[in-house]
């Protein structure tokens, strides 16, 4: 499985870049591999982006902007889904992977099983 982040390296906005930057400083950090893929720099890209986040995931006007999270096909969902994810510890959850063992999040699980 792989991660694939839909960035905009020459994003204009500075709260897009910070966004891009947060997403993946996290997966970096959390040695979650990931592939980046620019919506700038390639068209296919952009396209691909585009086509497919679901409709109830897109904006009233224009288009999705990134960043936009997918495992494989897989939509997980934007940066504001993401975030939120993180403030749960389920990020492993968001992005459709297990969680590692010792991880805050494995912890979150385990206790709620035991429930």
């Amino acid at each position: 499985m792989v991660i694939k982040v839909y960035i905009a390296s020459s994003s204009g906005s500075t709260s897009i870049k910070k966004q891009q930057q947060d997403v993946m400083g996290f997966l970096t950090v959390n040695k979650i591999d990931f592939e980046e893929c620019d919506i700038a720099a390639d068209e296919e890209n952009r396209k691909w982006m585009r086509e497919n986040v679901p409709d109830d995931f897109r904006p009233a006007t224009g288009n999705p902007l990134p960043p936009q999270i997918f495992n494989e096909e897989k939509y997980c969902g934007n940066y504001e889904a993401f975030f939120s994810a993180r403030e749960d510890n389920a990020v492993y959850a968001f992005l459709g992977l297990t969680a590692p063992p010792g991880s805050k999040e494995a912890e979150a699980l385990a206790k709620k099983m035991q429930m």
